[in-house]
């Protein structure tokens, strides 16, 4: 899988960012939730996903459609 960058709202085009994939999906990078609460609330989580925390001010960077 390749990455092609989208967007951060980090100053050094960093963590937290979007990105599209060559695969016709968004990837996102950042902060991997590890709370247990909030990870009980994730619905169908397989052993192979994780649930990653971005800001929302990131939104305007998925591509729309």
């Amino acid at each position: 899988m390749r990455l092609r960058f989208l967007g951060s709202n980090s100053e050094q085009g960093t963590c937290p960012a979007v990105y599209e994939t060559d695969r016709g999906t968004i990837a996102v990078q950042g902060k991997v939730v590890t709370d247990p609460t909030a990870l009980g609330d994730a619905v169908n989580l397989a052993s192979d996903e994780v649930i990653v925390e971005i800001p929302k001010d990131l939104l305007p960077y998925f591509p729309q459609g």
